[in-house]
């Protein structure tokens, strides 16, 4: 079989090999190859490894020297809030000063602040903010992400947010994966009808199935936005219309929303930041996959996820970025990875596992990418670094010299190309 492309001369090859969900020890457990190639027909990985790949080459094969830079699988960021309207750097000096995340929410900023402003915004503004973060994202090599809605909080603007992620999806090389969050906040004019809006997110619910405007449904279980018994009533009914679920979770408050997580089967809790012990032990023994945001933690000054002692427990874990306006206003992913590495105390290995294959599995895309193998569509990283700890070490820096997205280049000497 000729190749379309071939990239020979990679330093060091890493990926993950082992059957998702990885959980506890296993995370440490990578695949790295020195001086590899890669070989890619029509978008799809055909052979990759140390041995000859002469037999690849015809005339019309691209052959593309990596110069020893490494190879990584691209990253998936599993969770962001990609479109919405504004920005709320005017909140920036009240959490400086120690004002509670909470308390600005109460105070009708917040979730709500960017809920205004998304209702008035267009689809061409939302759309147009959208694909500049979007591209952003790419630059620092991440190929697949999972986009919320959650910042119209009535039909109208959920729907709007969600067509939009469709728009992109179609125009943008980057996978997108949708999920419906109507159930970030409770809007302004249901302030004392909880019930009445939570009636109102399941009708809502009906329509968006039916649309195929999103494949899970997530909750934002959390003091102030939805008690548990709510976060189950609105989960429940969203596993009925055929929904994945899954749920920010004990986050600020532990409420317990991780164990429900489990109880529900729900693809991924996230946040964790105020977990239970108990749940930790509880999604030991499940296959939902403990999400991490160390980046909202570091933006809010707020302690860390405690991604030690769920890994030492056995949990199988993933990294995501949260990018947000209020909370983790950042694009930039290997950042997240470096916090990852400083402040979770995840070694490289880990933390290549946990932005690869872990949220591949939990966004229900592990059977075509979020790690290298034949048969696996060619979603892949070129980093100018000369190890995989070195991305880590070295941060505030872009790594990512070429980004590829099913065989195709779309980033190159780390600027756009330009069919993107």
């Amino acid at each position: 079989m000729n190749a379309d492309l071939i990239i020979f001369n990679i330093g060091v090859l890493y990926t993950p090999y082992i059957k998702p969900p990885i959980r506890g020890s296993d995370m440490s457990k990578i695949k790295e190859i020195k001086n590899a190639f890669i070989a890619i027909q029509d978008g799809i990985i055909i052979d990759f490894g140390d041995h000859d790949y002469v037999n690849y080459i015809s005339p019309k094969t691209v052959v593309h020297d990596a110069k020893r830079q490494i190879l990584l699988p691209g990253f998936i960021d599993s969770h962001t809030h990609l479109v919405h309207a504004g920005t709320r750097e005017d909140e920036y000096a009240k959490l400086r000063a120690g004002t509670p995340y909470l308390d600005i929410l109460k105070a009708g900023g917040g979730i709500l602040g960017t809920v205004e402003k998304t209702r008035s915004a267009s689809f061409e503004e939302l759309l147009r903010h959208a694909c500049g973060s979007l591209s952003e994202m790419m630059l620092y090599g991440v190929t697949s992400v999972e986009a919320k809605s959650g910042y119209g909080l009535n039909l109208e603007t959920e729907v709007k947010q969600l067509r939009v992620a469709r728009k992109i999806s179609e125009k943008h090389p980057v996978r997108l994966i949708s999920t419906y969050m109507g159930a970030h906040a409770i809007p302004k004019e249901y302030k004392n009808n909880h019930q009445g809006y939570i009636l109102q997110l399941i009708e809502d619910m009906k329509y968006i199935k039916s649309e195929k405007l999103a494949d899970a449904v997530d909750v934002f279980c959390e003091t102030g936005a939805f008690s548990l018994d709510e976060t189950k009533t609105i989960l429940e009914a969203a596993k009925k219309l055929g929904f994945k679920i899954k749920l920010h979770a004990d986050e600020i408050d532990a409420l317990g929303g991780a164990g429900l997580g489990v109880d529900l089967g729900a693809t991924s809790v996230d946040h964790l930041m105020a977990i239970k012990d108990e749940d930790i032990i509880k999604l030991s023994h499940s296959n939902t996959i403990a999400n991490l945001l160390p980046g909202t933690s570091f933006y809010l000054n707020k302690n860390y996820a405690n991604a030690r002692k769920m890994i030492d427990s056995n949990v199988a874990v993933s990294i995501a970025g949260d990018y947000n306006p209020g909370s983790c206003p950042t694009e930039n992913f290997q950042l997240i990875m470096h916090l990852a590495s400083n402040q979770l105390k995840m070694s490289p290995e880990e933390i290549l596992n946990a932005v690869t294959i872990n949220p591949a599995y939990h966004l229900g895309i592990s059977d075509i990418t979020g790690s290298i193998e034949i048969g696996k569509e060619a979603d892949l990283v070129l980093m100018d670094a000369p190890n995989l700890s070195y991305l880590l070490y070295h941060f505030g820096v872009n790594h990512a010299k070429h980004v590829l997205i099913h065989g195709k280049f779309v980033v190159s000497n780390r600027q756009i190309v330009r069919e993107t």
